[in-house]
């Protein structure tokens, strides 16, 4: 019997969630330190999972199956494509930094009269999540996906509802009222997404009489599996639902700027870098795959869903007066984009928003995270109250540049590379919704040169006249996901190399062909 490398990618931070909430609460350094030596390890497993897959291969690679309900024909069953693979990367890279960038959130602060924080319990909580994302991308049942899929939410809603930004500490009863608000919209959005997919699970079920992804699609491709037209559209209805909730996608995406204005800004990195990209991902996988005729059915309106997102979230980004919700309202235009190339439905486009998912996980990292280093010195998430960083912390301030740059998409950097495929892709079959994505970059230059312009140049404020600059262990968080975002900015051939024969095989599950140019290139 092969070693289950996937279970065991999954299981390991399981195992170092538990292991990080038995330490004892006296020993607050040891938990740090263990939670940091488990996602190191996980990352590990991560690699050796890339190192592994074949992208000429099988389209599902390191599957395992073992019978798991067999009444209702539920499987433990798992297998990763070259989608999957990078998103699983993704995750395992960023938890190591957003572990040393919350180093001190759940510390206990030295007022008195401040709540006590179970460090453990922060640590041990952010670990749960990456093993239920893990598992949600490597997840081939449907049931089995479905149950992560909602389960990641119990650790989420604790993290945001638990674990304050700094700025808002203190004894503040209207502070922890907003967090609480934010924890309670956040689940039931998410729970209300998900019930509804349950319904649709249920449903598929009775269609096709399994849970299991492989063979319903097997089964559809050899014309043994037949839905009717109405039928496959509700079911796709309740699987989309789901996702474009956890995306987040307008106008489902209100509890994104609440929950990330108010959990610290490496929770806020969780939310929107990692446990967001489970919705886009599974539109890929699951929505194209299992309902073909009702995505192509569906595809005006999602469209049409994406461009707002896109438009609306660039707009409301210029207006912010609080950074990390300007940093919210970006990501929300940002997923825009990545659902407009999911369902523009050319290779380009849906390789260009699989790389988005990962591009705009690194990007975001380090513009939230620089951002957080910032907040956590001055005590104050509002734009205003700062002005001239540039001058007594350069390092911060040329780091917060990159991060911005990145989400601008400034050519040379990971996140262009993603933003061109899919404007390409768009562009090929759908030129009107291209030309009013390409709106988004104007206003994200805009909302980021802003910010910039508004935060770190001009006069020195009196009150970060004496901030001090980015210390070895915040140098140790941004120069890494720096030299990625340059790095795959020239080079990203690593990842699309991986990347493009799945895509290849969801086009092949909808039946479509990448359109023809109108003018032959000269030979």
């Amino acid at each position: 019997m092969s070693f289950p490398l996937l279970t065991a990618t999954a299981a390991l931070p399981a195992i170092g969630a538990i292991a990080t909430a038995a330490v004892p609460a006296a020993r607050r350094t040891a938990a740090k330190w263990l939670a940091l030596l488990f996602s190191l390890a996980t990352l590990v497993l991560a690699a050796i999972v890339m190192i592994r897959f074949e992208p000429g291969g099988d389209r599902y690679q390191l599957t395992e199956s073992h019978s798991w309900i067999s009444d209702f024909g539920v499987r433990y069953e798992l297998g990763v494509d070259g989608i999957a693979v990078v998103l699983i990367g993704l995750t395992a890279l960023l938890i190591p930094f957003i572990i040393l960038a919350g180093w001190h959130d759940a510390d206990p602060l030295e007022d008195s009269n401040s709540r006590w924080r179970p460090t453990q319990g922060f640590f041990a909580l952010i670990l749960s999540v990456e093993a239920m994302v893990i598992l949600s991308f490597e997840a081939t049942d449907i049931f089995l996906f479905y149950i992560f899929f909602e389960a990641m939410l119990i650790p989420m809603y604790f993290l945001i509802g638990g674990f304050g930004d700094r700025a808002h500490e203190g004894g503040d009863k209207a502070a922890a009222t907003q967090r609480s608000y934010a924890a309670v919209k956040f689940l039931l959005y998410n729970l209300a997404g998900g019930l509804i997919m349950l319904a649709a699970v249920i449903g598929l079920y009775v269609v096709a009489g399994s849970f299991s992804l492989q063979e319903i699609t097997a089964a559809r491709a050899s014309g043994s599996l037949e839905m009717a037209t109405n039928t496959e559209r509700l079911l796709f209805l309740g699987f989309f639902l789901a996702f474009a909730v956890k995306a987040p996608l307008w106008p489902l995406h209100t509890w994104l700027p609440n929950a990330m204005g108010e959990a610290t800004a490496p929770v806020a990195v969780l939310i929107t870098a990692v446990v967001d990209k489970v919705g886009t991902f599974a539109m890929l996988r699951f929505c194209l795959g299992l309902f073909p005729e009702a995505s192509k059915w569906a595809t005006p309106v999602v469209l049409v869903l994406a461009l707002v997102s896109i438009v609306y979230g660039a707009l409301l980004a210029v207006g912010q007066r609080d950074m990390k919700r300007l940093v919210a309202y970006a990501s929300i235009s940002h997923f825009g984009f990545i659902v407009l190339g999911i369902f523009a439905m050319t290779s380009q486009g849906q390789s260009g928003a699989t790389l988005y998912m990962v591009n705009h996980g690194i990007s975001t990292a380090a513009l939230m995270l620089v951002a957080g280093f910032l907040i956590s010195r001055r005590g104050s998430r509002l734009i205003a109250d700062y002005g001239g960083v540039q001058k007594v912390a350069p390092v911060l301030a040329g780091t917060f540049l990159i991060g911005g740059l990145a989400t601008l998409s400034l050519p040379g950097l990971a996140p262009f590379v993603s933003e061109f495929l899919v404007l390409v892709g768009t562009f090929a079959r759908y030129p009107v919704a291209g030309i009013i994505a390409t709106l988004g970059i104007v206003l994200a230059a805009l909302y980021v040169l802003v910010l910039y312009q508004r935060t770190m140049t001009g006069p020195v404020k009196p009150e970060v006249s004496t901030m001090p600059d980015l210390r070895v262990r915040e140098l140790a968080v941004v120069a890494p996901l720096i030299a990625l975002l340059i790095f795959l900015g020239v080079f990203p051939k690593p990842l699309t190399d991986i990347v493009n024969p799945a895509v290849q095989h969801t086009m092949s599950d909808v039946q479509q062909k990448d359109p023809q140019p109108e003018v032959e290139a000269a030979k």
